[in-house]
């Protein structure tokens, strides 16, 4: 498959973009905080103003990709991205930095990310054969996993040696170097899809039906706006407070991040050969040990056994992530298929800000470790439920990808 110039370019194009997304939350953090008068309440003013407008545009994203070269549309994301980044590097190198600009550039960013994520997933039929999906999404998951890790490694270097500024700096050069990778993308008009010749809420109605209409979707995507709750709320809360007050803080939780990260990497490769019959069902039985990590957190295990269950979580999300996406590109037809990805984004994604809203509070009242054991018994729970529905169960796949196995044989 990398003989195949058009998917080459665009597995380039997006593990050089992760990589500079991977940059991005450490650069922003400590560049923001680095600025006088700065504190948690400036950081956080500025990655709301990013994430709530990924969240409100998310929808529109997808009826734009579905509408438009989705190419093109990729290029016009990594762009604007690109510029937002220049524009928070320019702010933190000159000094210039009020904080209404911080906020309009991050929700710049936030735009350019609704914009762009609908149509990468769009995009991979109209690039990749269908007997290759799941091969094509397994490398491209590759390349985003190694630019992860990669992330975690060089971005803190990059902040300490070069400053918050110019690191955001690197980060707008990634994506513009992203950008620039996908124009050379040559898509024949026969490949691109279009939902032309109606209004922008005809086009997300059409798009809903699509989404309603398939019990497996709807459910996963369900099962994932309560699990992503309760995702956030030990991950971005509650972990790092038993990290800091019994593991020894930073390096705890770092280790317990790499270990999902290299989870990751290996979760992907073995999807390379895994070709389940019902990807719907194995795909949503392997989200129930990504509880793991969180209940041995919570019941004082050792550090070395939360960081197997981080890994563990790590094989099964990418697992996962490799099958719905697969599974999506062969159900939904092309021409709706961006706008149902912003519908999955958006419901998976909608519920987790709550997650965070409700970590600390929950911390205070009942401790940080109970409330580790809530959201993984959360998670199994959801978990179980969704695992009820018909769909989830009997959805199977019509034909292999031969092609594909032989070529990771």
């Amino acid at each position: 498959m990398l003989r195949d110039r058009r998917f080459a370019l665009l597995l380039a194009a997006r593990t050089i973009s992760v990589l500079g997304t991977a940059f991005a939350p450490v650069a922003l953090a400590f560049g923001v905080l680095g600025l006088p008068g700065a504190d948690g309440r400036t950081l956080s003013a500025v990655l709301t103003a990013e994430a709530l407008p990924m969240v409100l545009f998310m929808l529109v994203g997808g009826v734009i990709a579905d509408r438009l070269p989705r190419h093109r549309v990729m290029t016009a994301g990594e762009s604007i991205n690109a510029l937002a980044y220049f524009c928070l590097a320019g702010m933190m190198l000159t000094g210039w930095t009020p904080l209404p600009a911080l906020v309009i550039a991050s929700a710049v960013s936030g735009i350019a990310t609704a914009i762009l994520f609908p149509a990468l997933t769009g995009i991979i039929p109209d690039v990749v054969p269908a007997d290759r999906l799941q091969t094509a999404n397994a490398l491209l998951g590759l390349g985003q996993n190694i630019s992860r890790v990669a992330g975690l490694v060089l971005s803190g270097a990059a902040v300490v040696l070069l400053g918050g500024g110019w690191a955001l700096a690197v980060s707008g050069a990634m994506f513009a170097t992203a950008g620039a990778l996908i124009t050379l993308l040559r898509l024949t008009p026969a490949e691109r899809s279009s939902a032309g010749g109606h209004s922008v809420l005809a086009d997300l109605r059409s798009g809903w039906r699509e989404f309603v209409s398939r019990q497996w979707l709807w459910v996963v995507v369900a099962q994932f706006s309560i699990l992503v709750m309760a995702l956030q709320a030990a991950h971005g809360v509650l972990g790092p407070l038993v990290a800091k007050e019994s593991l020894g803080g930073a390096p705890a939780w770092s280790a317990v991040l790499a270990g999902e990260a290299v989870g990751m990497i290996v979760g992907v490769v073995v999807t390379l050969r895994l070709r389940p019959r019902r990807p719907i069902l194995i795909g949503t039985l392997v989200t129930l040990p990504t509880a793991l990590p969180y209940l041995l957190l919570g019941m004082s295990a050792p550090l070395w056994t939360v960081i197997g269950g981080a890994f563990v979580m790590g094989v099964c999300f990418d697992i996962f992530g490799v099958l719905w996406q697969t599974t999506m590109q062969r159900e939904i037809p092309a021409e709706s298929l961006s706008r149902v990805s912003s519908y999955d984004a958006l419901g998976s994604l909608m519920f987790g800000p709550l997650g965070l809203l409700l970590a600390g509070p929950a911390a205070i009242a009942v401790g940080p470790r109970p409330a580790l054991v809530a959201c993984g018994t959360i998670i199994v729970l959801v978990t179980l439920a969704a695992l009820l529905a018909p769909g989830v169960r009997g959805l199977r796949v019509a034909d292999e990808e031969p092609a594909a196995v032989a070529a990771v044989s």
